[in-house]
């Protein structure tokens, strides 16, 4: 029977806590965005979904919290070089200090190889081990995952 009620216990949480945080009475929602195309339409909409997520939970009086996570072709989003969404990156992270860029090292690397040089990132992206690890991460700790 202890099994049991462990069991829905775990489940209860899990259920509850999937994409929200409540902390003295206020919300935080948090959503990770991932793009793995080197697709300027696919770039723009995961920065529309930033910014329409971002909207409406300020509409709400609830805050939001936004990880966009690039790995694969997706790099190129943060490319300093061929970025063709560099400027609305910079004026994002000016205007949202509640979204962060993390850009896949993996990626990163093996691009430089190839490069023969290393490539420099947009000072907006945030390097990390693994961009699809982060995402387990991100998933793990209650983000809700959006793909666009």
């Amino acid at each position: 029977m202890s099994k049991l009620v462990s069991a829905l216990a775990i489940a209860f949480v899990a259920l509850f806590s999937a994409s929200t945080l409540s902390v003295a009475g206020s919300t935080i929602h948090k959503v990770a965005i991932h793009v793995d195309q080197n697709d300027k339409r696919v770039m723009n909409m995961a920065l529309n979904n930033v910014q329409n997520v971002n909207k409406y939970y300020q509409s709400k009086g609830e805050k939001v919290v936004i990880e966009l996570v690039a790995y694969g072709p997706g790099l190129h989003m943060f490319r300093d070089d061929t970025s063709p969404v560099k400027s609305r990156i910079e004026t994002l992270s000016l205007a949202m200090p509640n979204l962060k860029f993390a850009a896949c090292g993996n990626t990163h690397r093996k691009m430089s190889k190839k490069a023969g040089k290393q490539i420099k990132l947009m000072s907006e992206a945030k390097m990390v081990p693994s961009g699809v690890v982060r995402l387990i991460e991100l998933q793990e700790n209650g983000f809700a995952y959006v793909r666009p």
